[in-house]
């Protein structure tokens, strides 16, 4: 039964349009970050980045960020041209998540969304239909391809959905519908839905209609009966979420990706679309071939790239019930709470005053976070264990310099979860510049004082 599934075909259009949107809007994107001059804010103007553990290698590049920024952008743009593709997507997938790498202060689900994608993508043939390769290479000229090609997309798809509804099964966002209860008061001023957007019946309409679309909705895109109210709903929630909340691209690319699920026919009208644009500018050769060839990986690259994506997805997953090696709220210590399709679930606040205390004359004196911070580096910092234990390494080693041989960093958080009463974070008795960053659950965080049931 495995080895009929794996022999089986399908038309190479959907891979083709799936390549087409992804790298426009990913070109898009890049375009959009340069223009807001976030590159400058994000990248250039901190004098501190927080790195992700095990990354710290990856170094921000000052001025050359522009660069890699017009590195990502063009190799998206190829990548939609199908031009070089297999390079363009290497190039593109290792240039945005050195982006995505330089400070995890910008972590967004979708950019790690993105980079996943793009990794999967150097192992399809996405370019062997509508593309410049495929007009170019008569060894590329097919119509058909694995369906498990397809297949993998739509897994991606389906883990990112699933994952994202079964996280907003827990009490805090089903029986007391936050934090979408803090988020929708501030929203007064949104168009028609405005006025409304202060009843708790809305909050909790929203909430579990966020979750039951998130869980279902994959589902309802498979079945061939359902698939178009479905996404209308993909279509509407998406539009809806992203005039509600600053959540970027994210949203046009879900809807850009879900088209996966729809039957050929959409795909090759889709093309058929684009290929009048085209003709319009006098270009009419075009990487289309009505042969009933199919691509067919070699016997070795087929082992390997089968090896490769079964062991990709193991980790996708595994990966989201790491947290559950970890003691503790989730919410609250936020240990194996990224990477794992936890979205808009917490709403934290707090505020962290650091002392230094120089070991040998007992002097100490607090910190002002802004002179190594930016406002957004701060927010983020004092409210995440390992935000803070950097942040105090990196006071630690400021000192150092200044001629204080063993300074001993504290500090005293207090943060809010889902708008609950201020509480105490971190033990303000514990010296961080002698705690060590690991995998390891941080002791030094203080208990929750509370329950959030589910999973």
């Amino acid at each position: 039964m495995l080895s009929n599934y794996l022999h089986k075909t399908t038309k190479a259009a959907p891979i083709a349009v799936f390549r087409i949107l992804f790298g426009i809007l990913m070109c898009a994107s890049m375009i959009r970050f340069w223009s807001k001059g976030w590159i400058e804010q994000l990248y250039i103007a901190p004098k501190f980045h927080f790195s992700y553990y095990g990354f710290e290698f990856v170094k921000p590049l000052g001025n050359w960020t522009y660069l890699l920024f017009a590195i990502c952008a063009l190799s998206a743009l190829t990548v939609a041209l199908g031009y070089k593709y297999r390079i363009s997507i290497i190039v593109f997938f290792l240039s945005f998540t050195y982006i995505e790498l330089i400070d995890k202060t910008t972590y967004l689900n979708h950019y790690y969304f993105v980079s996943i994608l793009s990794f999967l993508l150097i192992f399809l043939p996405a370019h062997v239909y509508y593309s410049i390769d495929a007009l170019k290479n008569k060894k590329l000229q097919v119509t058909s391809i694995p369906q498990w090609c397809i297949d993998a997309l739509k897994l991606v798809l389906a883990i990112v959905y699933i994952y994202a509804g079964l996280s907003k099964i827990n009490s805090d966002w089903l029986l007391h519908a936050q934090p979408l209860k803090i988020w929708l008061r501030t929203r007064s001023d949104f168009p028609v839905l405005g006025s409304i957007l202060h009843y708790s019946w809305v909050h909790y309409f929203f909430s579990w209609f966020g979750m039951l679309y998130d869980v279902f909705i994959v589902f309802f895109l498979l079945k061939k009966s359902t698939r178009l109210y479905a996404y209308f709903f993909v279509v509407a929630f998406h539009v809806l979420t992203r005039m509600l909340f600053p959540i970027g691209m994210f949203p046009y690319i879900m809807i850009a990706c879900t088209l996966v699920f729809f039957d050929v026919v959409l795909h090759e009208k889709i093309i058929a679309l684009l290929r009048k644009g085209i003709q319009k500018f006098g270009i009419k050769k075009h990487g289309i071939y009505t042969s009933n060839n199919s691509y067919e990986y070699s016997l070795k690259g087929l082992k390997l790239v089968q090896g490769i994506l079964i062991l990709f997805f193991a980790i996708q997953l595994l990966l989201p019930w790491r947290y559950l090696s970890y003691p503790g709220e989730l919410f609250w210590t936020e240990e194996g709470y990224r990477f794992s399709w936890r979205v808009m679930l917490v709403e934290k606040v707090g505020i962290a005053t650091f002392t230094i205390v120089d070991s040998d004359t007992g002097r100490e004196f607090e910190i002002r976070n802004n002179d190594f911070l930016t406002t957004v580096q701060i927010k983020q910092m004092s409210t995440q264990p390992d935000f803070i234990l950097e942040y105090a390494h990196k006071l630690r080693d400021h000192y150092i310099k200044e001629g204080i041989i063993t300074p001993q960093v504290y500090v005293k958080c207090y943060v809010t979860l889902n708008g609950r009463l201020s509480k105490a974070f971190i033990d303000p008795t514990i010296n961080l510049a002698n705690e060590k960053e690991s995998f390891a659950h941080k002791k030094w965080i203080l208990p929750f004082d509370g329950t959030i049931k589910g999973i």
